[in-house]
């Protein structure tokens, strides 16, 4: 072994040495012991991204994406270069090999280079080079890209980075998902796959840390965005008109370091706030400009500028976590509260009226600044269910990382405000868990609807004796939930009034369907046919359509010849798919992508002849200004007015009347299109919902 082999060797052992020796003083020996078992974690493959490396040969001339002629750039990519051409090149040309779909220009900045980087960049097609006279740092070279950029947005870039297909335009898409947002930053990730950064965390000390370094790329406990306190420069986007009104990074930390955190705590001070986005992936190789020792080179000016960092922000440093706070919560002091949902599963939204009721009041608590922490009972990870939640900003928890219910809780449960659980069979086994391991949080039964009072129906309807024993046995299960919870949610005036009898001590409150209004569609001529919208597991959903093709539908179509019934939903049984036989009968079983058909069919039907609770299909089909014809069970507690709002009828004969009375009067189909819009928008849509959420789940 050579000297300069024995040499490193010293300094790095050295070097981790004094570096733990520091945490100990700082952090304590709980959090160094977290941060020394990071560093030797085992992420599996299958849990580290799968990457795209651009082709590793000498330079050749290439084009990157920029504007057309003439035209402004929705985004300008600010590159600081100094030397290493090898990773710029590999950055240049990972952008050239998947250009996004949006507007960019490449500004390259190159602050004094003395390799190759001076002769080779001016050849690349489509790129700004822009060299600074002399060589003044990354701060210098980001702040000159800024004062030439002119994109809406400008994202600083580190030169030894591969930007990941996709990345900017997801990256970009966050400012408009997310209103108030001031930073987004890209999860960065090293070359094998396991996860950088994402985002950072302030400590009350003025510390500063990356947040999941080590860790899987796919863990529960990153892959939502979510407030930070500051994203790496690496990958960092920003408005233009913000950046430099905040006149971009500060030279007091000139060259380098900690100015990434000031400008993300200057951003936070306007009352916007910062957000890390886990879709967009950068990889970053850690330390190539300017090392990893803090004992030499540009290294060496972090801690000076810790300290200017701390003294610059000590009046609100006290308000920041302390190094002893747990990993899973160090970010939940950026939000107005924590809340954690459990459900049996995962809500698919396009799937269920259920599931889409969820997610808008997930939806509805992160609008009013709450933190959503979400757990589905058998603990799956669903597929793009699971990231849309993630992307809604709900931190969702799956296996491999949640592990079991009682160790999950037993981590996590003293972070909660509020939980709500959802479903009596789900509420029943979670409620002594809860209440042991989440003390200080109210707990909120949500129904969904009575369970017990739809089975009685549906017994009441099919005679069936053993079905009625059924109904009353979950009466009890559900009566006894209700009884141990803190509050009760229903979707209905009418649950609320039979729970005034069934259970007169319990805390009861209405928080119907939520709905986001979609609008009027198309036009009374640019519409026809019949549409019905329900998932078949649900044992009401499968009798309304068997009674409505055979008993119905017939009678439409002899004064209606050419129409046609479309049946949509999921978990289609033999009974309805035989019914396809029908003329005029189309089951479709799930479609991807439902407007279609409520924005284009003329007329919906909700021909249900027991259930509970509220009906999302009616609520569906009115938010899209589509005239609905029900039963008087379908339309029950909806706050709707027969033959001003809504057309209703129970028997046969009549409902079909109705359809075709709807299906050829202009003036009644608006009225009816109309009046259910304003229906939806009173009672029914997320504002309608906000007073309730805020005065039991926020208060």
């Amino acid at each position: 072994m050579n000297w300069t082999d024995l040499r490193f060797l010293f300094n790095r052992i050295t070097g981790l040495s004094r570096r733990g020796l520091a945490s100990l003083r700082t952090r304590g020996f709980s959090s160094t012991w977290r941060r020394v078992k990071n560093q030797f974690l085992r992420v599996p493959q299958e849990h580290r991204a799968g990457l795209y490396f651009p082709d590793s040969g000498p330079f050749a001339t290439l084009a990157v994406p920029a504007p057309s002629s003439g035209s402004a750039p929705m985004a300008s990519l600010v590159i600081p270069v100094f030397n290493h051409f090898g990773h710029t090149l590999a950055c240049l040309r990972a952008l050239a090999a998947h250009p996004p779909l949006a507007s960019i220009e490449i500004i390259c900045v190159d602050d004094g280079s003395s390799d190759e980087t001076a002769t080779a960049l001016p050849q690349v097609a489509g790129l700004r080079y822009h060299r600074r006279p002399e060589n003044g740092g990354f701060i210098a070279a980001c702040n000159d890209g800024l004062a030439l950029a002119r994109g809406e947005y400008v994202i600083f870039l580190n030169n030894d980075t591969v930007p990941q297909p996709g990345w900017l335009d997801v990256l970009l898409s966050t400012f408009a998902a997310h209103p108030g947002t001031g930073i987004v930053g890209a999860a960065l990730l090293y070359p094998d796959g396991r996860l950088q950064e994402a985002g950072g965390v302030v400590w009350r000390d003025g510390s500063a840390d990356k947040l999941g370094r080590l860790q899987a790329a796919d863990s529960s406990a990153f892959a939502h965005v979510r407030r930070v306190d500051y994203v790496s420069g690496a990958a960092l986007a920003i408005p233009r008109a913000l950046c430099l009104s905040l006149g971009g990074f500060d030279s007091l930390y000139a060259p380098a370091f900690y100015e990434d955190t000031d400008l993300a705590m200057r951003v936070r001070a306007t009352g916007l706030q910062v957000l890390v986005q886990p879709a967009s992936h950068v990889v970053h190789v850690e330390g190539v400009t300017t090392g990893t020792d803090d004992r030499h080179g540009v290294k060496s000016g972090q801690p000076i500028n810790q300290r200017r960092f701390a003294e610059r922000w000590k009046s609100v440093l006290p308000a920041q976590p302390p190094h002893a706070t747990k990993s899973v919560s160090v970010t939940d002091h950026h939000y107005r509260q924590t809340v954690l949902v459990v459900d049996a599963l995962t809500p698919r939204p396009d799937r269920d009226s259920g599931s889409l009721r969820m997610v808008n009041l997930m939806r509805l608590l992160h609008d009013e600044g709450a933190h959503v922490v979400f757990l589905p009972a058998n603990h799956a990870r669903d597929g793009q269910y699971t990231e849309a939640l993630g992307q809604l900003g709900v931190e969702t928890w799956f296996e491999p990382w949640s592990g079991s219910t009682p160790g999950w809780l037993r981590e996590h449960g003293d972070r909660f405000d509020a939980v709500v659980l959802s479903r009596h069979y789900v509420a029943r086994d979670f409620l002594p868990l809860i209440r042991k391991h989440a003390r200080r949080a109210r707990v909120v039964f949500d129904s969904v609807d009575l369970h017990y009072l739809r089975e009685r129906r549906g017994a009441e309807v099919s005679g069936n004796a053993r079905a009625q024993r059924a109904a009353e046995q979950t009466r009890a299960l559900e009566l006894d939930v209700i009884r141990r919870s803190d509050v009760t949610l229903v979707v209905s005036e009418v649950e609320k009034r039979l729970l005034a009898i069934d259970a007169p001590d319990a805390t009861v409150e209405v928080l119907s369907n939520l709905h986001q209004i979609a609008g009027p569609g198309l036009r009374f001529e640019e519409r026809d046919d019949l549409v019905f919208v329900g998932g078949f597991r649900h044992p009401p959903n499968v009798d309304a359509v068997h009674w409505f093709a055979s008993s119905v539908f017939p009678h439409i179509r002899e004064r209606l010849p050419g129409v046609r019934f479309h049946c949509i939903g999921d978990d289609v049984p033999d009974e309805i798919a035989a019914l396809a036989s029908q003329p005029g009968v189309i089951v479709h079983g799930h479609v991807p992508d439902i407007a279609p058909y409520m924005d284009g069919a003329r007329i919906a039907v909700a021909p249900l002849r027991f259930g509970a609770g509220v009906k999302g299909k009616v609520n569906l089909s009115m938010a899209h200004g589509q005239p609905v014809v029900a039963t008087s069970c379908a339309v029950e507690g909806m706050h709707l007015r027969a033959g001003e709002d809504v057309l209703v009828a129970d028997d046969a004969m009549a409902f079909a009347e109705a359809v075709v009375q709807a299906y050829l009067d202009e003036t009644l189909w608006q009225r009816l299109a109309e009046n259910g819009l304003l229906n939806v928008e009173r009672h029914f849509s997320l504002e309608a919902g906000r007073d309730v959420v805020r005065r039991v789940l926020l208060a």
